[in-house]
């Protein structure tokens, strides 16, 4: 039964949870949010890009289905907030990549630009499941979503006649080659959020009491490297 509408389909995946792209995509808009819908937004999808990408590091990795569902949602909640704030606080953001060093604005641009290639990528007629594997050998890390890895995956067929878009698509491809493929959850999410935050409280969208120290996932993270 599709998880928005209700129907009953035949899914093509064992994890598949709507009959169709536009299902999936009007799921997440009720349950994230809508990336246009004014500055007043970020106000509420800052703080819940933070929860969605807390429930990751809370989901239990035996249930497949759970993990990818909150994968997925934390994917969304990172590119509505990323567009919220390219959109309607484009100096912050800009200003704030042309503080970091080469190397470090880099690898930022290519983990928000691999997001944006995931979102799309779910909106369309793939499955988190094509995307994200759990991780190799220790049984314990196939249950710590964390440890979980981004799959390389083939570059998909350009759909758009346009060249500025086809450009953009070849863009989040590429992004996601270098920016995701190979690398853990954890470490991606805790660039994208520490880095949105920082663009969110330059810009007083957020309090300082709203914006952890470190970030939920970085948290987690370097906790799990100090018991190792």
């Amino acid at each position: 039964m599709c998880a928005h509408c209700g129907r009953e389909f035949s899914p093509r995946r064992e994890h598949a949870r709507f009959c169709s792209p536009a299902c999936r995509v009007a799921w997440h808009r009720v349950r994230i949010g809508d990336p246009v819908v004014g500055p007043v937004a970020l106000e509420w999808s800052v703080p819940g890009m933070s929860s969605a990408i807390r429930a990751v590091a809370l989901v239990d990795g035996s249930d497949r289905a759970a993990a990818f569902d909150a994968i997925g949602d934390a994917v969304w909640a990172v590119t509505i907030v990323d567009a919220g704030l390219v959109r309607y606080h484009p100096g912050a953001y800009d200003g704030l990549l042309a503080a970091e060093a080469p190397t470090g604005r880099q690898v930022i641009e290519q983990v928000l630009g691999g997001m944006r290639f995931v979102r799309n990528r779910i909106a369309g007629d793939a499955a988190v499941a094509d995307l994200v594997e759990p991780a190799a050998g220790d049984p314990v890390a196939r249950g710590v979503v964390l440890d979980w890895k981004w799959k390389p995956v083939a570059q998909p067929a350009v759909t758009s006649r346009a060249s500025r878009t086809r450009a953009w698509e070849t863009a989040r491809y590429q992004a996601y080659q270098a920016g995701l493929a190979g690398h853990s959850v954890a470490e991606t999410f805790a660039r994208a959020e520490a880095f949105l935050l920082q663009a969110a409280a330059s810009e007083a969208l957020i309090t300082d009491a709203v914006v952890p120290t470190a970030p939920p996932v970085a948290v987690a993270l370097r906790k799990r490297r100090m018991r190792r």
